[in-house]
């Protein structure tokens, strides 16, 4: 199995003020061929054509290289959109959808990396033991190990080097195949299908052939090597496509190339039973032999170059414990700390000695990674913002059959392990979006949320008018004094909560403009914290009614608009006429309209106990409910008893004219309708006012509210009931049958 390197350099900020230091060929296409190159191609590849047949291996060779040409052009087309800062991959998915999901998908990556790192010491000293066989295997291990630290923690600059070294010896190893070629190893007739079958449709149908498929998959992936360089690049926009394009293109080649020459220079016994093929049938073994060395050596020296990077770039960003001390660079840019704890972690692997069990994960993790560049590429293309211009532009279908490919080739390879790594990355976003972490960058999360609304606002416009099942509190709230507002800010939750919605809408009228903005923007903020939308604006007015009235009727062609003007009880005869004005605009525009009365001395009390005042009574109260008559006080006064956990009673006056056992069928017939939680009816007898002092005692009395508002009345109320009140209007929207 082939990985990737990461971001092999400084982070963003940093790179964007310091000039690149690479090129094309050494900055992308070297790194990337080294690391599609590998392990797989030197001992698995002529099993691959052993067990499919030359034209069954040449089918999966393209298959693979396919999906990866499709992430490689959509990886191609993020760079010359975006700057990629450190991280690599984490970097390009944080700054689409957004920090919590690139973290996601960072934190697995980096443990990938560091495993893969003790994966390919581990197949080094496979190679090293098949000439020195009596060398100690721990051993071996450990002074490798040491020599990769040592390479890496020097400079990125001296692994770069290191490299090119090893692209001679593989070079070196192909020179040596390619001389057998020459010198007549090609003896053999080659077999194109080992199945008895010679209808390709049919092969693909067949269980071992996707069998093959996924042993060979992971030698066509690690194609980030390049693009995690893009702080360090000359030109990154024009480096990573051709760079990366090009590693491919030449990797596929040779991929295809070595296929045949296998198929013709060894029967299929010898192919599916010696792994050691290609250094046997080579024009000289020990260059093959030294190939394979140099691609363990190389894919190691990567991946422990990269994994600080990543880590790194997780810290510098607080995803992960000790950021500050593991974000820290040298002079040099060298990543140095993070690197001391991505060695550790790693000689910790390889004192385990058997990486058998976590070692399809790192296949999964990079699937799962290069799946998410394709994802982000079909948003982007989706979305149609502004921003998303880049200069490579693809056809939807690339990233599509990039993206489906990778999930194919997850659950082809091992369905159980694939379910693990989703869910391990799920479980990584759902820790990070409890964080409520704060990105230097900005992501297209909020473009893809506008678009589901104005997806969601063209599909509702073709709906009734009226949807009365749909109803929720959104409430529209004039604000001239923001200490007020403080003070009733935990009942307008109770009100609200879960679904509803509070709009601030401040008048300049008591406090200036420069006042007033940062404390709604406070408000609103606090209001988001319990997970209440919250919008505000500030209006330049003298006069609230008319500064309400200007605001109900712009709010009138918006989708998400208030149904319901929430102001608190008048102290002056001014206020006393702005708020006469305000309900019956409320009433012209069909907004429902509530009035806190606030006690002053009791206030809400014990958040207990609710009284609903049921004035409109009749025999047929289903009938009543329809005409809207007491829909929004019922609904309220739900509200208010489930986010209280409390109690809510029924109150109601037994005239001269009444039973009490009509007066409580009635009430009784409105429990029913309304599917109200069990309240406790309370007759009194004689007219309303008169019984005000009489009630259940109760921390919040809910109860009608005329237009035009009786003051005087509504004064009394809070008097006598020595309790908070609130007087509620219906608009003639609300359900409480709904």
């Amino acid at each position: 199995m082939k990985t990737d390197s990461t971001t092999i350099g400084k982070t963003e900020s940093e790179s964007a003020s310091q000039p690149g230091r690479f090129g094309t060929l050494s900055g992308v296409f070297m790194p990337t061929l080294l690391t599609i190159l590998g392990v797989i191609m030197f001992l698995r590849e002529g099993w691959v054509i052993g067990n499919s047949g030359l034209l069954g291996g040449l089918v999966i060779i393209t298959l693979a290289f396919g999906i990866t040409t499709a992430t490689g052009l959509s990886l191609s087309s993020l760079t010359t959109n975006i700057r990629i800062g450190a991280g690599g991959a984490y970097s390009v998915i944080s700054q689409s959808l957004g920090i919590e999901m690139g973290g996601s998908i960072g934190l697995p990556l980096y443990l990938s990396q560091v495993l893969a790192v003790a994966m390919y010491i581990f197949g080094f000293r496979e190679g090293w033991l098949w000439v020195f066989p009596d060398h100690p295997a721990l051993l071996v291990d450990l002074l490798l190990f040491g020599v990769l630290f040592g390479i890496a923690y020097v400079s990125a600059g001296l692994a770069f080097k290191v490299q090119y070294v090893v692209a001679a010896v593989i070079a070196a190893s192909l020179v040596s195949v390619g001389l057998a070629a020459a010198t007549g190893s090609m003896q053999y007739e080659p077999q194109l299908w080992v199945s008895s079958s010679d209808d390709v449709g049919n092969i693909l149908l067949t269980e071992d052939f996707w069998a093959v498929f996924a042993v060979f998959f992971p030698a066509a992936t690690g194609i980030m090597a390049g693009a995690n360089m893009s702080g360090e690049l000359k030109d990154p926009r024009k480096s990573i496509p051709i760079g990366t394009m090009s590693a491919i293109a030449v990797s596929y080649v040779i991929y295809m190339l070595l296929a045949y020459w296998l198929a013709t220079s060894a029967t299929p016994e010898e192919l599916r039973s010696n792994y050691t093929i290609m250094i046997d049938k080579a024009f000289w073994g020990p260059a093959v032999l030294g190939g394979l060395l140099g691609a363990t050596f190389s894919s190691a020296l990567s991946s422990i170059v990269g994994a600080p990077r990543i880590l790194q770039a997780l810290a510098e960003h607080s995803i992960i414990p000790g950021g500050k001390f593991l974000s820290k660079t040298s002079r040099e840019g060298e990543p140095r700390n993070a690197m001391i704890v991505s060695g550790a972690l790693v000689v910790a692997a390889l004192l385990l000695r058997d990486l058998n069990v976590v070692a399809p994960f790192i296949t999964m993790f990079f699937l799962i990674t290069y799946g998410m560049i394709n994802a982000v590429v079909l948003l982007e293309q989706s979305l149609g913002l502004v921003s998303f211009r880049p200069k490579l532009k693809l056809p939807t279908m690339i990233p599509l059959i990039g993206a489906l490919g990778c999930i194919f080739a997850m659950f082809i390879i091992n369905p159980t392990v694939s379910l693990i790594a989703v869910v391990t990355v799920i479980g990584f976003y759902a820790l990070l979006i409890r964080r409520h972490l704060e990105a230097p960058f900005a992501d297209v999360r909020s473009g893809l949320f506008v678009a589901v609304a104005q997806w969601a606002a063209q599909k509702a416009a073709d709906l009734p008018t009226t949807q009365e099942r749909a109803w929720k509190p959104n409430l529209l709230i004039p604000v001239s004094d923001t200490l007020e507002l403080r003070g009733t800010h935990h009942f307008i939750e109770d009100l609200v909560w879960p679904t509803g919605y509070v709009e601030l809408m401040g008048m300049s009228t008591h406090e200036p403009r420069d006042v007033l903005e940062p404390a709604l923007r406070e408000l609103a903020g606090d209001f988001r914290k319990e997970g209440i939308y919250t919008r505000w604006t500030v209006l330049d007015t003298d006069n609230v009614a008319e500064g309400m009235s200007l605001g109900m009727e712009a709010l009138q062609g918006a989708f998400f608009r208030p149904n319901i003007i929430f102001m608190p009880m008048p102290k002056s005869p001014a206020e006393e006429d702005d708020l006469t004005r305000i309900a019956a605009k409320a009433s012209q525009s069909g907004l429902g309209m509530m009035v806190l009365g606030m006690h002053p001395k009791t206030r809400m009390g014990s958040k207990k106990v609710i009284n609903l005042w049921v004035h409109d009574r009749n025999p047929d109260m289903e009938l009543v409910l329809r005409e809207s008559h007491i829909n929004l006080a019922i609904l309220v006064a739900y509200m208010v008893t489930q986010n209280w956990k409390g109690r809510l009673n029924l109150v109601s006056c037994v005239e001269e004219d009444r039973t009490h056992e009509e007066v409580r069928q009635e009430l009784q017939r409105v429990i029913d309708l309304a599917r109200l939680p069990d309240p406790e009816i309370h007759l009194l007898d004689g007219p309303f006012i008169d019984n005000l002092d009489k009630g259940p005692r109760a921390d919040v009395d809910i109860m009608g509210l005329s237009r035009p508002p009786n003051f005087e009345l509504m004064r009394e109320a809070i008097s006598k009931t020595r309790s908070t009140c609130v007087f509620v209007a219906d608009s003639g929207k609300e359900s409480a049958l709904a």
